[in-house]
């Protein structure tokens, strides 16, 4: 068991709790396609950020999530029967999450990374960079933010994927800042 059926499950569930009960308002959604692939890079606040993310958009994203998430047997099986797939934060290249990454681009995906590596972090990785240009993908930034016991989305206009990883990550972090 697993796959689509439990992330639409988990998809309509989180939308029902993010948008019934605690409210969003979302900017920019026509930034983010419908199919084929995409990076979707944003600012990490709160653990529920993935869930408000795929609350909103209507299409499967695959998140890189920390490895500690996946400690036990029902975690590992939750987070890969969602298609979510575990990074090594304490590792500056941790080569199975770029591979597993551009893997879900070429499937033309969606991927979903906090490129700050850590809710709250003040440096931009610049591996979101590498996987786009790797990937081919454009990047659309977004930002997440509470507002009261609610939450308010922001998505910005596509990056294409060219230049340097440095300049890239410049970008991405400069479109990201000024969704706030």
């Amino acid at each position: 068991m697993g796959g689509p059926l439990i992330y639409r499950f988990l998809r309509a569930l989180a939308e029902l709790v993010v948008r019934g009960f605690q409210g969003v308002k979302v900017e920019g959604l026509e930034h983010v396609p419908r199919s084929g692939r995409v990076v979707l890079a944003g600012n990490h606040i709160t653990n529920f950020d993935p869930l408000v993310v795929g609350g909103v958009i209507r299409r499967q994203i695959r998140f890189m999530a920390k490895k500690e998430l996946f400690g036990n047997a029902f975690m590992r099986w939750l987070m890969g029967s969602i298609g979510t797939f575990p990074v090594d934060r304490q590792s500056k290249r941790d080569i199975s999450a770029v591979r597993q990454s551009i893997r879900v681009l070429e499937q033309e995906g969606a991927l979903g990374i906090f490129p700050q590596g850590t809710r709250g972090g003040s440096e931009m990785m610049g591996g979101v960079a590498l996987i786009a240009l790797k990937g081919k993908a454009p990047i659309v930034p977004m930002r997440v933010a509470r507002r009261g016991r609610g939450w308010l989305l922001r998505f910005g206009p596509p990056i294409a994927p060219e230049g340097t990883v440095a300049e890239l990550t410049a970008k991405v972090e400069d479109a990201i800042e000024r969704l706030a």
